[in-house]
C-alpha cells in the first residue's frame, strides 16, 4: 500500500517538477524583445547621433578635426537556458523530507553585437569635405521644412549674393541673401513657389529622389554609380491672383535676375549661372556646414581672450540669432534637447528652442543625405542553435 502511495506522490512530484519545463519550449521570446529592443535600440542609436554631431561642432570651434564613427550593425542575441533534476528515495523508514528532491536553474543573457566603422579616407571625402548637391537638398522644401533655413543651412551663395562666412566680426554676408530666402519662405507658407525633379529628357516627369539618388552633370558630386545622371531640378513660382503674393514673387525674380515673366528657372550648381533662367546655389559641403554652425555657438570670453579659439561672428540684415542656438555653462540645464561635455565646459541647446531643434534636425537630415558612400559592416556570423 506504502508502495503505491509512494508511485503516486513521485507521479505527481514529476509533473509538478517538469511541467513548467514543458511549457516553457512553447514559450518564444523572440518577439516579446523585439517589441521593446527595437525601440530601445532606435531610441538609443538616435540620441548617440546628436551627441556626435553637437561635439563634432564644438570639436570645430576650437581648431580639433571632426571625427564620425558610423554605427553598421546592431545585432541583439538572446541566450535563454533551463535544467531540472528530481528523484524520489522509497524508504518509508527514513524523514519524510527524504521521500522526494529535485534542483532546477533557469540563466538568461543578452549579448548585443554593436559594430562601428571611423570614416576614413575617400569616404570621409565623399560624405564630409565634397559639396552636396543641391538636387539633393532643395526637395527637402517638399517636405515641409522651411526653405530659408534650408538654404541658410547649406548655400554659401545664390546667384552671387553671399551668405555669412565663418570668418571676421559680422562673416561676410549679403542683406539681401536674406531677403531672398524671407520671400521664398513667405512664398512657401503661402503656396506660391515649390520645386519639381525631372529626368534627364526634361519631359517635365517628375521623378522622386533619395539619399544617393541626386547627381548630375553638373553638381559637386558625380561618383559613379552613385545616382541617375541627368536629373535637373526647377524653382517654380506658381500662378497666384493674390496682389501681394505677386510682388513677392516679382522681388525674388529681382533679386535672381530673372526676367519679369519667369514662372520656373533651373538650379545649378556654382557661383554663377552658366546661361540666362538659371539660378546658380554655391552649396556647401557638410564640413563647411558644421564650421559655420561652430562661428555661431557661444562660447566663453576667457577662451576668446586666451587665443584658445575665436570670437563668435555677430549676424547681418533682418536676421538676429543663429540658426542653432548653442549655449555654454558650467553645468547643463535637466531639460535638454542634447548635451555634451567637452573638456570640462558643458553645451547645449535648449529643448524650449524649437527653431534650433529643427533646424538641428534639419543638418542630421543632411548629413544622411550626403552619405553617397557607406562601407560594409564587419561579417558577423550568428548561431542558429
Amino acid at each position: 500500500m506504502a508502495g503505491k502511495w509512494g508511485n503516486s506522490l513521485l507521479r505527481l512530484w514529476l509533473l509538478i517538477v517538469f511541467m513548467p519545463l514543458g511549457l516553457g519550449g512553447c514559450i518564444s521570446f523572440g518577439p516579446q524583445y523585439m517589441q521593446h529592443d527595437q525601440l530601445a535600440y532606435s531610441r538609443a542609436l538616435g540620441e548617440v547621433q546628436k551627441r556626435e554631431m553637437l561635439l563634432n561642432i564644438v570639436r570645430l570651434r576650437y581648431g580639433e578635426p571632426p571625427a564620425f564613427l558610423d554605427t553598421t550593425q546592431v545585432i541583439a542575441g538572446y541566450n535563454f537556458s533551463r535544467s531540472f533534476s528530481g528523484g524520489y528515495y522509497g524508504y518509508p523508514a527514513s524523514a519524510i523530507s527524504n521521500y522526494f528532491f529535485g534542483s532546477g536553474t533557469l540563466s538568461q543573457a543578452e549579448n548585443p553585437t554593436i559594430t562601428y566603422q571611423p570614416l576614413t579616407g575617400e569616404q570621409y571625402a565623399e560624405n564630409i569635405v565634397r559639396p552636396i548637391s543641391p538636387v539633393a537638398i532643395m526637395p527637402l522644401s517638399l517636405g515641409g521644412m522651411a526653405i530659408d533655413t534650408l538654404l541658410r543651412l547649406t548655400a554659401q551663395s545664390i546667384d552671387g549674393l553671399s551668405n555669412v562666412r565663418g570668418v571676421g566680426p559680422f562673416g561676410g554676408g549679403s542683406v539681401r541673401f536674406y531677403l531672398l530666402l524671407h520671400d521664398l519662405r513667405q512664398l512657401q507658407l503661402a503656396g506660391a513657389m515649390t520645386v519639381r525633379i525631372t529626368s534627364g529628357d526634361d519631359n517635365g516627369s517628375t521623378i522622386g529622389t533619395s539619399a544617393g539618388d541626386t547627381q548630375n552633370s553638373d553638381t559637386p558630386k558625380t561618383k559613379k554609380g552613385s545616382g541617375r545622371s541627368g536629373e535637373h531640378i526647377y524653382l517654380v513660382l506658381t500662378a497666384t491672383a493674390d496682389s501681394n503674393l505677386q510682388a513677392i514673387q516679382g522681388e525674388v525674380r529681382r533679386l535672381l535676375h530673372l526676367d519679369a515673366s519667369t514662372a520656373e528657372a533651373e538650379i545649378v550648381y556654382g557661383p554663377y549661372p552658366k546661361r540666362q533662367g538659371q539660378i546658380a546655389i554655391l552649396t556647401r559641403s557638410m564640413l563647411a556646414m558644421l564650421t559655420q554652425l561652430s562661428y555661431e555657438m557661444e562660447v566663453p570670453d576667457q577662451d576668446v581672450h586666451s587665443g584658445r579659439t575665436l570670437a563668435t561672428i555677430g549676424q547681418v540684415g533682418i536676421e538676429n540669432r543663429p540658426e542653432v542656438v548653442i549655449h555654454s555653462g558650467r553645468s547643463a540645464p535637466s531639460q535638454n534637447y542634447v548635451a555634451i561635455l567637452y573638456k570640462g565646459r558643458w553645451y547645449w541647446i535648449a529643448d524650449t528652442d524649437f527653431r534650433s531643434k529643427e533646424a538641428f534636425t534639419m543638418v542630421q537630415v543632411l548629413s544622411t543625405l550626403a552619405a553617397t558612400s557607406h562601407s560594409g559592416g564587419a561579417v558577423v556570423t550568428i548561431p542558429a542553435g
